[in-house]
């Protein structure tokens, strides 16, 4: 597969999205879980401050400096990440280690789950 990248989850299938939010320049983090259909599905989530759209969700507290809840988004086969490399900040991806992608101009950055034979 030309331009991609597999990344190893660690055994719970987890993996972790943070950025800098373009407006109120503070971090956003989410939690995804890859589930068994092969979708992903945002499990939790995190804000530094609040603002722009910023807001926590339901039931969220306050812990170690974030604005932190638990999320129980709908199943999705994918997410598109904007790189225009124009932001203040890339995203850091994180599953067993982590990485940060789209700080310079390029393509849309797509996360799915690897095919499998069950899928």
């Amino acid at each position: 597969m030309v331009g991609a990248v597999m990344i190893a989850l660690a055994p719970s299938g987890q993996f972790s999205l943070e950025w800098t939010h373009s407006v109120e320049k503070e971090g956003w983090r989410e939690h995804w879980q890859v589930t068994d259909h092969g979708t992903l599905r945002l499990v939790g989530a995190a804000v530094k401050g609040s603002g722009a759209g910023m807001e926590p969700g339901p039931g969220g507290h306050f812990e170690n400096g974030w604005w932190v809840w638990k999320a129980d988004g709908p199943e999705v086969p994918e997410l598109e990440l904007a790189a225009s490399g124009a932001t203040v900040s890339g995203w850091t991806l994180c599953a067993k280690d982590c990485q940060t992608l789209g700080v310079t101009p390029e393509a849309p950055i797509r996360i799915a789950p690897c095919p499998t034979s069950g899928n």
